[in-house]
């Protein structure tokens, strides 16, 4: 397995960071890390680990694409070059056995160029934010269009599509692996690829990420018609069309706002009950509901985000929740 190259990418991820680069010391492997503006201690850590260094010039907005293709340019300049390109985030860990399995598949599957597993959250009970990631994570494996940022990738395919579109602040490793679509398949292993730390313990840290999520359907349904249409319609209609309704309503006919409270209602009992036919346990899914349906707000206002973005052609810049 000495032709993967692994790369992290990371901002004041501190602890985390170490726990990640420690879950694959000692493999004789090449470790880029990528920091973008840390005001903690990460970058020291990663020299202590051992990894190659690079720190994103401050000047330029920061993405999450931006940071993968830089530290893949440096995995790439190496001699030999690595065959393979491993990407986490900087709060994950690798799972005992991951590199090996995904390695061996690629090896024996040269139709595929992308492989992923589950990521899987340490402290999933910790708060409701952590367990509806971690419900999230684990989708069921085989073939699929899209996936998250931990991935093993071919080399060669990375370099033929020119890597990440820096430009994308979220949704960037959906537009990649649809991109990644040309050279070949992508797969999802049935098996734990990463230990993620969301650390989210703030109703805030949640709503902002959810933000993030919006701005993301947009992004992508701006690149590429048609998608993200059903999540974009959604938050349209219960987080503006509904609000409009029910306030027209109250101005002239104060009784019909029960039927708007019944819309809400029913599509939050038909979000749980989907969630109970995937295996959810009917308490948490319930929970969960909840705030999948309360979702469709801060969802609403990244889109809005996005486009006032596109029309004033100002920076997209990160949206940040820890």
């Amino acid at each position: 397995m000495d032709d993967i190259a692994i790369i992290a990418i990371g901002r004041n991820e501190g602890e985390r960071l170490r726990r990640g680069l420690a879950s694959i010391s000692g493999r004789g492997l090449c470790v880029v890390y990528v920091d973008s503006g840390s005001t903690d201690d990460s970058v020291d850590i990663a020299k202590a680990a051992g990894a190659r260094i690079v720190e994103l010039d401050m000047s330029i907005p920061f993405s999450a694409a931006r940071a993968r293709n830089a530290g893949a340019d440096v995995a790439l300049s190496l001699t030999p070059q690595p065959r393979y390109l491993q990407f986490i985030d900087g709060d994950c860990a690798i799972s005992e056995g991951w590199l090996a399995t995904a390695h061996d598949f690629l090896e024996t599957h040269p139709d595929v160029v992308l492989v992923t597993g589950w990521r899987e959250e340490i402290e999933r009970d910790a708060t409701v934010y952590n367990a509806m990631c971690d419900v999230e994570w684990h989708r069921p494996p085989g073939e699929i269009e899209e996936c998250g940022g931990d991935l093993m990738v071919r080399s060669a395919s990375h370099v033929a599509i020119k890597g990440y579109n820096p430009t994308v602040i979220a949704g960037e490793d959906i537009d990649y692996c649809l991109r990644l679509g040309t050279e070949g398949r992508r797969i999802l292993l049935p098996q734990s690829m990463t230990q993620h730390d969301v650390a989210m313990t703030r109703f805030g840290q949640w709503w902002r990420r959810a933000v993030r999520a919006g701005h993301s359907y947009a992004h992508i349904a701006d690149m590429y018609p048609g998608r993200s249409r059903r999540e974009i319609l959604r938050a349209v209609v219960y987080a503006f069309v509904l609000p409009i309704a029910a306030i027209i309503c109250l101005l002239i006919w104060p009784l019909a706002i029960v039927g708007v409270a019944a819309l809400y209602g029913v599509s939050y009992l038909k979000t749980a009950r989907g969630l109970i036919a995937n295996g959810q346990n009917p308490a948490e899914a319930f929970h969960h509901s909840l705030f999948l349906s309360i979702a469709k707000f801060p969802n609403f206002i990244g889109i809005t985000t996005f486009y006032r973005r596109k029309l004033r052609k100002s920076d997209m810049t990160i949206i940040e929740y820890k």
